[in-house]
């Protein structure tokens, strides 16, 4: 080999070993984000959560989501804050978290209002099938049509003979427009041939002061459990199948005579924007199982009208479907929808 091939040969290897090296460093550095990245992952969480709620304080949402939130500071040792977004039928405070960082330390109290019902009536600033990964179920629910003391009704066959006879003067409240007890309204009103009038309100504690102040005659919630516990508030029917465990004297709708439609089981989850990790996801749902497995946790929930329902996030998520096509089809029966 001559001096010219032997330098030509040199600025090879040397070329090779800087490739070489340039490749080892690359991989090094690639190595080392994926272990960082999974360390920080294995250390979740590391600081407070927000916990994005979007109903006014007060309602039965909010205490559902407050009951869980305590549980599960005890259970991960970190703060869980619960900010509550209302506006917009549920609709500001989803879109916020799905515009949050997908980091695991925002997420959202999911309501069937939110994905399976607002869909079919506006557009919206998220999308319900896209922008979401589901850490599960938290607790279905057990509403009840209540009505004033002093309303000329003691049960619900009486309730809409009142209303025939007095078309358009019966008010009920709601916690908004697209509500559960909105919806409900509408079933009634809709299956028994009533004339009512629907008076929508930022949230559900707001018809607790509405009907005691005299402003409404009824709402269908869960709050009124309290009310007619305490003996300020008659009620009428738990709208559901079954009855509820605190309130045993209070019939359903089919054993009062009126086999009418029921509103898909209403059900609240929890859901962080999507691209989450998965291993935080799986962290969370872990947590939230256990959680709704204590019997103290599902004796609270009873206590909100709520009850302890856990199913994982592919099947919440499925349950979701299931509840929006319901929903297609009882929002073109009642109007609200073509």
């Amino acid at each position: 080999m001559n001096a010219a091939e032997k330098m030509k040969h040199a600025r090879i290897t040397r070329k090779g070993y800087t490739w070489l090296g340039m490749g080892l460093v690359s991989l090094m550095f690639s190595a080392g984000s994926l272990l960082a990245t999974s360390a920080a992952h294995a250390a979740y969480p590391e600081r407070e959560i927000t916990f994005v709620v979007p109903y006014p304080p007060g309602g039965n949402s909010d205490n559902l989501a407050r009951i869980f939130a305590e549980r599960l500071r005890e259970k991960i040792n970190v703060p869980i804050v619960v900010e509550n977004r209302p506006g917009g039928t549920t609709s500001l405070g989803t879109s916020q978290v799905a515009r949050s960082k997908p980091d695991g330390y925002t997420m959202l109290l999911a309501t069937s209002t939110a994905f399976t019902v607002l869909p079919h009536i506006r557009d919206l600033p998220y999308n319900p099938d896209k922008d979401f990964v589901f850490v599960g179920s938290l607790s279905g629910y057990l509403p009840i049509l209540t009505v004033r003391n002093d309303f000329p009704a003691n049960n619900l066959k009486e309730l809409i003979d009142y209303a025939k006879k007095n078309p358009g003067k019966l008010t009920w409240g709601s916690a908004g427009v697209a509500s559960g007890g909105h919806l409900s309204g509408e079933i009634i009103k809709n299956e028994t041939d009533i004339n009512m009038l629907h008076i929508p309100y930022k949230g559900s504690a707001d018809t607790i002061s509405a009907l005691l102040g005299g402003h409404i005659d009824l709402f269908i919630d869960g709050v009124g459990l309290e009310l007619v516990k305490s003996g300020r508030a008659k009620g009428l029917v738990t709208f559901s199948s079954v009855r509820h465990s605190e309130l045993p004297d209070v019939p359903t709708p089919a054993e009062a005579g009126y086999d009418v439609t029921l509103p898909f089981e209403g059900f609240w989850g929890v859901a962080l924007p999507v691209g989450t990790p998965p291993d935080v996801v799986a962290k969370l749902a872990k947590a939230t199982e256990e959680i709704l497995a204590e019997p103290e946790t599902q004796q609270r929930f009873q206590r909100i009208s709520m009850t302890a329902s856990w199913k994982d996030g592919n099947a919440y998520a499925q349950d979701l479907q299931d509840s929006k096509k319901f929903y297609g089809e009882l929002l073109k029966k009642i109007g609200f929808a073509e």
